[in-house]
């Protein structure tokens, strides 16, 4: 059985079709990202590393280096000349699917880095749906003893409310991956 996990939003749809895919992508690497069974979890970046093989197989245009040259940007606001005049950046991109694909871990969840994502992805041009994925679990030292942060049941429950509220129609659908 495996631990990694999803959920897809809003939940009166079915997940999208390319998402077994991408979930078989982060089963293949499990056994070197998953946070249920590694002692201390990988950075977004080792993450993404393990996972960029299997994600360029799928068609994704995927980060390679935090260098300003290597990385994905996807456009908000257009200016003079059809210019991109805002981009924000994102772990990796499917043109085909209009699918974002954004990796969090360590701390993603206690320094907001699931609500950016989330936010982010409201305005970014030709998105139409973001995969977030996200530590199944955390852990870290708090006044001398272990902590867990459960990232994956806390980044659910924001979806539940984003995507089951009447208030608020979302513009896109998203798939949350626990690794």
């Amino acid at each position: 059985m495996s631990n990694i996990r999803f959920t897809s939003f809003p939940r009166t749809q079915p997940p999208p079709d390319f998402t077994l895919p991408v979930v078989e992508a982060f089963r293949k690497s499990e056994a070197s990202i998953c946070t249920r069974s590694l002692e201390k979890g990988l950075t977004s970046d080792a993450v993404l590393a393990a996972l960029r093989p299997a994600l360029v197989d799928l068609g994704f245009v995927v980060e390679a280096s935090k260098l300003a040259a290597d990385k994905i940007r996807r456009p908000v606001f257009f200016g003079e000349n059809g210019q991109a005049d805002l981009q924000y950046e994102i772990d990796a991109f499917h043109q085909g699917w209009n699918c974002g694909l954004e990796i969090e871990a360590g701390r993603g969840w206690m320094c907001n880095a699931v609500y950016r994502d989330l936010i982010q992805a409201l305005v970014m041009v030709e998105l139409q749906t973001l995969i977030l994925a996200v530590a199944n679990s955390y852990r870290y030292q708090s006044g001398g003893k272990v902590t867990i942060s459960r990232d994956y049941g806390n980044t659910i429950a924001v979806a539940d409310a984003l995507f089951g509220h009447s208030r608020i129609v979302m513009p896109y659908r998203l798939v949350v991956i626990g690794y």
